[in-house]
């Protein structure tokens, strides 16, 4: 049952980190494009705090949960530096250029270490959740 738990974090961190990643590319592109929908889609500086507050808990719970299976810590490593840069990005360069080049860096990395969680979880054998 843990496994499986384990399983859909990840899998649910790497959507999270995707759609980060669509936000932070392709909102900005869309919202410079067309003015007048950047007053009816206005996205509040909250919102970041919120996906900030959804990932530390899902990601450290799924990659503490894995380095425990299979014993690799590069994915700790990796995670946190992801979610380094993500809270670098939401809390110390919001509303600056660095915000977007910092976020995407940090999605970028955590998504990579909940893909190299989920490998090792699954081809250690210790994952029972089916694909």
């Amino acid at each position: 049952m843990e496994s499986a738990k384990s399983d859909w974090l990840d899998r649910a961190s790497i959507t999270a980190s995707f759609l980060c990643l669509i936000h932070c590319l392709a909102l900005p592109l869309i919202l410079s494009a067309l003015p007048a929908l950047s007053r009816i889609l206005a996205i509040p500086e909250s919102f970041h705090i919120w996906v900030l507050a959804f990932a530390v808990p899902a990601s450290g719970i799924a990659l503490v949960s894995g380095r425990a299976r299979h014993g690799a810590s590069r994915t700790l490593i990796l995670g946190a530096a992801g979610l380094a840069l993500l809270a670098i990005g939401a809390l110390l360069y919001g509303g600056t250029g660095w915000e977007t080049p910092t976020t995407v860096a940090g999605s970028l990395v955590l998504t990579a270490a909940h893909v190299i969680n989920w490998r090792l979880r699954q081809r250690c054998g210790c994952d029972t959740a089916s694909a």
